[in-house]
């Protein structure tokens, strides 16, 4: 699957805007982080993109939101450690816990693009580019915000062998680098 039949594909399922900022965002984050691991820059960033291909056409329901997914993409013959990662990002709808880096990666990548988002929107002129790695570490601590943000996803980082802060630095460099295309 090629990255401009990715995106035509996801657009056909996923209509919010917010959804497709939150795509790219992931798409962005897993890259990054395919670069810095050394692995295949190409598939992690599908994984990112199209992670929630689904999450419109299940109504977000946490027992089958990334099962669908398969579906969706059954198509296209994608690697089926992308379709792995994809079903594994909602371990509530496969009732298996996360076993192994690419699963780890989508995670923690997709949920920590949440919170790198709801700090942006703080910020007065609500630009990533004025935020820094620390206030990302500084916000996990606050479970009062952004509160629907899974902490312990982004601290999945650790599994990968990056701490917090590395991982801050990495997802919101990547973001910073789409900032225009996500609104921020």
């Amino acid at each position: 699957m090629t990255h401009d039949q990715a995106w035509e594909h996801l657009n056909r399922y996923v209509k919010n805007e917010k959804m497709i900022y939150h795509s790219l965002s992931s798409e962005a984050v897993l890259r990054a982080l395919a670069r810095r691991l050394g692995r295949d820059e190409e598939k992690w960033g599908l994984a990112g993109l199209l992670h929630d291909i689904d999450v419109e056409v299940t109504d977000a329901d946490p027992l089958s939101h990334a099962l669908k997914a398969e579906e969706l993409l059954a198509e296209f013959n994608l690697d089926e450690d992308i379709l792995d990662a994809i079903r594994m990002h909602n371990e509530m709808a496969t009732g298996k816990p996360r076993s192994n880096e690419f699963q780890f990666a989508l995670a923690a990548g997709e949920t920590i693009t949440g919170l790198i988002y709801a700090t942006a929107l703080v910020y007065p002129d609500k630009k990533i580019a004025l935020v820094k790695p620390k206030s990302i570490v500084k916000r996990m601590k606050e479970k009062a915000f952004a509160a629907s943000v899974s902490r312990e996803n982004i601290l999945e980082c650790e599994k990968l062998g990056l701490s917090l802060q590395e991982f801050a630095e990495i997802s919101l460099d990547a973001m910073k680098g789409i900032g225009e295309d996500i609104g921020l």
